[in-house]
């Protein structure tokens, strides 16, 4: 009799993933800051030197994005972005598992800060694209004031994110009807709400094509609901990687006019705009890498293709 090939237990095979990367997170935090920056750095010149998708899809993105860059230029950023890419993620256990006054105190500078003044009595939006460290300025927004995140769950290490990004007294909003009830809430009561602007909206609804860039963006129509329902003021902030050891800038900036307009296009304009705004800082510190551009409009496919 022929046996049946064992067929492994995805439940179990997905506890081990987890177990992996929990000890990888927590061997890692115990580095100093300036050691992660230095092997990021090493491991995102290994995005450079190898052939791979993050690569290819830096290249195409800042090629769309950057036009009046010239073919040479338009390389250099993709190779710097992903150098800096590589600190990016590797930095990250150091943000999230340290004590979060050890990790705040890395914020050297903060230029806008009174734009997060809640004296008035409204709630503040912040939106925090996925620029230099956005989990060290989502720590340091929360202890600010009373502050909602808008959060994805994840599948790996879920537990240990939500732990990480709440330690400074932020509530989690799951990205559901009950998290935008949690963010209308909180801004109802002068807080700040949080949430990344920069990603690429799931669904067919709640959403349009606007200009990112020169290019068409399927933008989310979220902050502008939130602004509109609530008269929550609108900024957008963001940690600079100052260098390896060297902490963190941050930086807090006005959102562009329009961004709670009622016309949904000019919105998202605005909205798209304001990170346009905060890219020109730091560009090689933007994560070029991710399919901004993978929702088309309807004639040209997915530019994410071709050799690597």
């Amino acid at each position: 009799m022929v046996k049946s090939p064992k067929v492994p237990d995805p439940s179990r095979r997905r506890i081990l993933k987890e177990r992996i990367a929990s000890a990888v997170v927590h061997l890692a935090a115990r580095l100093p800051l300036g050691v992660l920056q230095r092997l990021g750095w090493a491991l995102g010149h290994l995005f450079v030197v190898w052939p791979n998708k993050q690569r290819r899809n830096a290249l195409i993105n800042i090629r769309m994005c950057q036009p009046s860059l010239t073919p040479q230029e338009q390389v250099e950023l993709r190779d710097r972005t992903l150098r800096e890419f590589g600190r990016t993620y590797l930095e990250i256990a150091y943000l999230w598992l340290r004590p979060a006054d050890d990790v705040l105190s890395l914020v050297k500078e903060v230029r806008g800060a009174e734009l997060l003044d809640r004296s008035a009595g409204k709630g503040v939006i912040v939106l925090s694209p996925h620029l230099g460290a956005w989990e060290l300025a989502g720590l340091y927004l929360a202890a600010q004031g009373p502050t909602t995140i808008f959060y994805k769950p994840q599948r790996l290490l879920d537990d240990l994110i939500r732990a990480a990004r709440a330690r400074s007294g932020a509530i989690l909003a799951p990205t559901n009807p009950r998290g935008v009830r949690l963010l209308v809430q909180g801004l109802e009561r002068g807080e700040y709400a949080g949430i990344l602007p920069d990603q690429e909206p799931k669904g067919d609804s709640g959403a349009v094509f606007a200009p990112f860039f020169g290019v068409p963006a399927y933008t989310m129509l979220l902050v502008n609901r939130l602004a509109r329902r609530t008269g929550a003021r609108v900024i957008f902030m963001f940690a600079e990687r100052l260098g390896p050891g060297r902490g963190f800038r941050m930086h807090c900036i006005a959102a562009p006019d329009g961004i709670a307009a009622d016309d949904d296009l000019v919105a998202a304009t605005a909205l798209n705009r304001g990170v346009e705004q905060c890219v020109a800082i730091c560009p090689d510190q933007y994560v070029w890498p991710y399919k901004r551009f993978r929702k088309r409009p309807e004639g040209p496919p997915s530019p994410y293709h071709g050799p690597l």
